[in-house]
C-alpha cells in the first residue's frame, strides 16, 4: 500500500555514505532533504546536466544553492545524451545518467559512496507499467522498476516507490521547501506526460486504489522475471558465451528466446524487439549446414553467425 514520505524514510536503511541523484525537481528534492536530515554528514548529491534544454543551466544553479544551504556536497556532471543510431532519446539519457552517477559516486567525493538513491515514486511506477502494457511488453517490462538492486558494485534504491506524487508535493509544501519545475514534464509530445495528465486522474476516479493494485501486479511480474533470469543463467551455462547454435537448437523456442534476451542484455547491453527476436529464432532453427549465413539487425547492432556460434556486434 502507498505510504507517506516520512513512513517511507523510516524503513529506508541504505549502506552509507549515500548519494542522491538530484535533478532539482520535486521528487529528488524531497528525497535529498529527507536523507540529509536523517543522516547528516553522510549524504552527497549528484546532478546530471544533460544539456538537452535551455533551462538546464538554471537547474544546476538551483541545485548548487540548495546543496550549499543543506551543507551537502554536490557534484555536477555534464553528459552528451544524444542517442546512438537505433537508440531512443529516453534510452540514451537513461544510459548516460546511470554511467555518470556511477563515475561520480566512485570518484567525486572524499569518500566513495556505498549506495545511490533515485527518487521515482508510485505514480512513476504506474506510468512505467502503463507504458509497458502499451508496447506489448513481456514479464520484464511489466515488472516495472525494482525498489532495490545491485549494479556496478554498489547498492541502488528507490525509497519513494510506494509514495504517491501528490504526497511528495504536500510534504515539500508542509516543510516550506522549494523545487524547480522541468517544463518538459508538461509537454504533451511525451507519452509519459499524457499518461500523467490524462490517464491517472481517470484511474483515480474509477479505481481509487490503483497505485496499490498496480504495484501488486508489478510485484507478481517481478517474481516471474526472476524465475526467467534463473532459467536463462542455467541455460547460458549449457549453450555457452557466445551461444553455440547447435546447443540453442536443443532448447524449446521459449527457452531459446529467454536465453538470447538474457545474453544480449547482459553481455551487449541491447534488447531485441519482438519482431527481431522472432526472426532470429527462425534463422537459428534453419541453421543446419556449415555454410548457413546469419546477419540480422538486433537491438542497435547485428546478430551474426561466427562458425559454430552466434555473435553480436555494433558497427
Amino acid at each position: 500500500m502507498t505510504v507517506s514520505v516520512d513512513q517511507a524514510m523510516q524503513v529506508f536503511a541504505p549502506a552509507l555514505p549515500l548519494a542522491v541523484a538530484y535533478s532539482g525537481g520535486a521528487d529528488s528534492t524531497a528525497l535529498l532533504h529527507a536523507c540529509a536530515q536523517r543522516w547528516p554528514g553522510q549524504v552527497v548529491a549528484i546532478h546530471v546536466h544533460h544539456g538537452l534544454q535551455a533551462a538546464a543551466d538554471g537547474f544546476a544553479a538551483h541545485c548548487r544553492a540548495s546543496c550549499a544551504a543543506l551543507q551537502v556536497p554536490l557534484a555536477v556532471v555534464h553528459v552528451d545524451a544524444r542517442p546512438r543510431a537505433g537508440q531512443s532519446p529516453e534510452e540514451s539519457a537513461r544510459h548516460h545518467r546511470y554511467s555518470a552517477l556511477v563515475e561520480q559516486a566512485r570518484s567525486a567525493f572524499a569518500q566513495p559512496v556505498a549506495s545511490i538513491a533515485l527518487a521515482q515514486h508510485a505514480d512513476d511506477q504506474v506510468e512505467t507499467l502503463l507504458l509497458a502494457l502499451s508496447r506489448g511488453a513481456g514479464v520484464a517490462g511489466l515488472a516495472a522498476m525494482p525498489a532495490q538492486w545491485q549494479r556496478d558494485g554498489m547498492d541502488w534504491c528507490r525509497p519513494l516507490l510506494r509514495v504517491g506524487a501528490p504526497d511528495i508535493r504536500a510534504w515539500l509544501k508542509a516543510h516550506h521547501i522549494a523545487w524547480v519545475e522541468d517544463p518538459t514534464n508538461t509537454d504533451p509530445r511525451y507519452t509519459r506526460n499524457r499518461i500523467r495528465a490524462q490517464l491517472l486522474p481517470v484511474l483515480e476516479q474509477v479505481f481509487p486504489q490503483f497505485r496499490d493494485t498496480f504495484a501488486r501486479s508489478s510485484a507478481h511480474a517481478a517474481h516471474a522475471k526472476q524465475l526467467q533470469q534463473d532459467l536463462a543463467q542455467a541455460d547460458l551455462q549449457v549453450v555457452g558465451v557466445p551461444p553455440n547454435i547447435k546447443a540453442l537448437q536443443q532448447l524449446s523456442t521459449e527457452r531459446q528466446a529467454n536465453v538470447l534476451r538474457h545474453w544480449l542484455l547482459h553481455f551487449h547491453q541491447t534488447t531485441p524487439s519482438a519482431a527481431q527476436l522472432q526472426e532470429l529464432l527462425k534463422l537459428i532453427a534453419a541453421c543446419r549446414t556449415r555454410g548457413h549465413h546469419i546477419h540480422l539487425k538486433v537491438g542497435y547492432g547485428f546478430a551474426v553467425r561466427k562458425g559454430a556460434n552466434l555473435g553480436w556486434y555494433n558497427p
